[in-house]
């Protein structure tokens, strides 16, 4: 049985949404255009941003960043991923894959663009909190949360596990990312991330507006019905990625059996799909 028009059909469906419209001219520049790049070919960076797992990485992040009540009021009250999901997902991959793979000036330029927007958002939380986009605590918080679902759901879901010294360097990596974006003093190895992560935790409650996009990404995301089973099994593997600890404030059940059993499988078998489906240059883009 030929099973090249049904690879090529996932393909597309999957680049098609993750890269957008221009996603090939994309693609092609990001792995293609001549010049020095911020990280080699042999850094963990690219092994982790060009791998299967970052689906399940990026929806954690998103799960776990919700829980900091300042920052979900600024991406409740100025993001549109409610409005435009698709749109939001793909200039978060472009924006990865340029500064991962990308030419240095392609990345910095992306990076300069990601501040700009954030110099402009300002706003006030239902508490009468002020908050401004461009805040280093703030962006330190969505930094470490970015990282550790990274790092966390590749080394339960990625195709080949880093080592210890593997995942130190590949903090120090993103390392180099998060300080060109404003966050002060990143940390550089996994027991500094850990630090940073729990020195957050007083911080942390659930909101209405933390629980709401939970059950927007969760549950009611705006898919066709051919997608929601293979996007359910990577729901269910980000969600039981996160610590126990989130699960009460985001009101997300905890069924450790089953997370243990069933949804790992379901985590393995979508990303094998991907990986299946997509050719090297298209997964390393997306």
């Amino acid at each position: 049985m030929d099973l090249l028009p049904l690879r090529r059909y996932v393909a597309d469906a999957v680049f098609g949404r993750v890269a957008g419209p221009e996603g090939e001219a994309r693609r092609a520049r990001i792995h293609h255009a001549p010049g020095p790049r911020w990280f080699g070919p042999d850094r963990p960076i690219r092994r982790v941003h060009g791998d299967a797992a970052m689906f399940i990485g990026g929806l954690r992040a998103l799960l776990l960043q919700s829980l900091h009540p300042v920052a979900m009021a600024a991406v409740a009250g100025h993001s549109d991923y409610r409005t435009d999901p698709w749109g939001r997902l793909q200039r978060t991959s472009l924006f990865l894959a340029t500064t991962t793979f990308g030419t240095a000036e392609d990345a910095q330029r992306a990076v300069d663009g990601v501040r700009a927007i954030h110099q402009r958002i300002r706003g006030t939380t239902r508490d009468g909190v002020p908050y401004h986009a461009a805040d280093p605590h703030l962006l330190e918080w969505v930094h470490v949360a970015e990282v550790d679902s990274f790092l966390c759901c590749h080394q339960r879901y990625g195709i080949r596990r880093l080592t210890p010294q593997e995942c130190d360097a590949y903090v120090a990596d993103v390392a180099r990312i998060g300080a060109a974006l404003g966050v002060p003093d990143p940390p550089t190895t996994v027991a500094a991330l850990a630090s940073r992560l729990a020195a957050f935790r007083p911080e942390l409650r659930g909101t209405r507006e933390a629980r709401e996009a939970a059950r927007f990404l969760l549950v009611t995301p705006p898919l066709p019905l051919a997608v929601r089973v293979p996007y359910a099994a990577v729901g269910a593997a980000a969600m039981a990625s996160l610590p126990v600890w989130t699960r009460l404030p985001l009101r997300l059940p905890f069924l450790p059996v089953l997370e243990h059993t069933a949804v790992r499988l379901a985590g393995h078998g979508v990303t094998s799909a991907v990986r299946w489906a997509l050719p090297p240059a298209e997964h390393r883009a997306s």
